[in-house]
């Protein structure tokens, strides 16, 4: 990181039943799985190591208990803001994605390949990227220039807002593989309000004995 500038640390919750599942979360409130809970507490020293001065969470409970789990390492007790959730999916939420191919085949394809608002009554990119793309930013600046913003959310929201954020295409989305549960991305700004560069894709708790990778 630079002298002046921020760490943004951006990390998607620990597993649930659904994730197992593979069922379409959305705004459901689907708490952790043991999975998820072993998952969060392994990450938690990790991230505890990158030292961030504050903690904001999505208010939905997977998000927030792995936020919980994360705080407890770091000495931080987490914000929630409603506007880190997921996208809210509509008449889709709850089924699996094999129910989903087998119902509706041509928009299930779409919704894969990175088209999430195809869904009926669920939210579009825009509107996700607008509301957690705030909520990102506002964290960022309630930091001081030289410390660090960590926001625990959700894959696809998260996925699109980094698009955003590094100024790419939201067409891109399909070349981006989805954060793991509990896969952590890390921004930094180039100079105090500068324009933000990706550092880190995707680490998660089994990385940390790989040691740090390159900063570009």
């Amino acid at each position: 990181m630079t002298e002046s500038g921020r760490r943004l640390v951006l990390v998607r919750h620990g597993q649930t039943d659904w994730n197992a599942e593979q069922r379409a979360q959305g705004h459901s409130d689907v708490d952790l799985n043991e999975v998820g809970i072993a998952q969060a507490k392994a990450a938690a020293p990790v991230l505890a190591g990158l030292r961030p001065d504050l903690l904001w969470s999505s208010d939905l409970r997977r998000a927030e208990h792995t936020a919980e789990i994360i705080g407890q390492a770091c000495g931080l007790e987490p914000v929630l803001d409603a506007r880190l959730r997921e996208y809210a999916l509509g008449e889709r939420t709850g089924l699996t994605m094999t129910e989903y191919r087998e119902r509706f085949p041509e928009e299930y394809a779409r919704f894969r390949a990175g088209q999430y608002d195809v869904v009926p009554g669920g939210e579009t990119t825009p509107t996700v990227v607008a509301r957690l793309g705030a909520a990102v930013r506002d964290a960022a600046a309630a930091v001081e220039p030289g410390q660090t913003a960590m926001v625990v959310s959700h894959g696809a929201g998260l996925k699109v807002t980094l698009l955003s954020l590094l100024e790419l295409p939201a067409e891109a989305a399909a070349r981006w593989r989805a954060l793991d549960n509990c896969g952590w991305v890390v921004l930094e700004e180039t100079h105090s309000g500068g324009p933000l560069r990706l550092v880190a894709y995707n680490l998660r708790a089994s990385d940390a004995d790989l040691g740090p990778g390159p900063t570009f």
